[in-house]
């Protein structure tokens, strides 16, 4: 199964950090943020990865190449000086992806998820990974029931999308060439019964602040402590 890092945003929310860098590659723990997804992705059994590109593009192919060292074979879908949005973006790769179910995970975000949980095809169009909201989105995404996601509504409580997702490629085929959100198409195969979902309550951070940037990099250093000290 191939996984697909999203790696084309401008980081607005991180400039100026990101006027001169693109987001994937700010450091947390010493190492790019897309490099800690990668690695994870790698031990998780997804060696096949397709990187899209818009934003300062060219630094992100220079530091990763083909991925040999990673021990995966990466593919890039460049979208130009102007990026996609998520789903416009998965539909320009898909060309890349093939047909098969595939994972899309935001490269901006630092988690503990064992992606090895998603080796398997959805049982509708989308799985998602939910995370408990966070303090600065406490209004959430989506409703999840047993194991079914749903728009929100009806004062349900809410969880909130951890960019975390296995689609099948049949949800984004039908899409016109351009920029294309996520959101609504959710939405429309939620309304359908088409989505499922899990919650992780492990850890999971947005990384769209320096703030939080910050809290990555000590969460990192925390656990390389951890392993370090010796157990008796």
């Amino acid at each position: 199964m191939k996984a697909m890092i999203l790696a084309a945003g401008r980081g607005e929310r991180l400039r100026p950090l990101t006027d001169h860098t693109p987001k994937p590659l700010l450091p947390a723990g010493g190492r790019p943020l897309i490099e800690h997804t990668l690695e994870a992705l790698v031990r998780a059994g997804f060696m096949e990865i397709v990187v899209n590109l818009a934003h300062l593009g060219r630094q992100i192919r220079e530091r990763l190449g083909d991925g040999g060292r990673f021990g995966a074979r990466i593919r890039y879908s460049d979208e130009g000086d102007h990026a996609l949005e998520t789903a416009g973006g998965i539909r320009q790769a898909l060309a890349l992806l093939g047909p098969e179910p595939f994972i899309v995970v935001n490269g901006d975000i630092g988690t503990d998820y064992d992606f090895a949980r998603l080796h398997r095809a959805p049982a509708g169009d989308a799985h998602l990974v939910l995370v408990p909201n966070p303090p600065h989105h406490p209004q959430g995404d989506f409703v999840l029931k047993g194991d079914q996601v749903t728009p929100p509504g009806d004062g349900a409580c809410t969880c909130t999308f951890a960019g975390i997702g296995l689609y099948r490629a049949e949800l984004f085929a039908s899409l016109q060439p351009g920029r294309v959100p996520l959101a609504p198409l959710l939405r429309q195969a939620m309304t359908a019964g088409r989505v499922s979902g899990e919650l992780h309550a492990g850890f999971w951070l947005d990384i769209g602040t320096a703030e939080r940037l910050e809290t990555y990099d000590c969460w990192i250093q925390e656990r390389r402590r951890a392993r370090s000290v010796p157990t008796v």
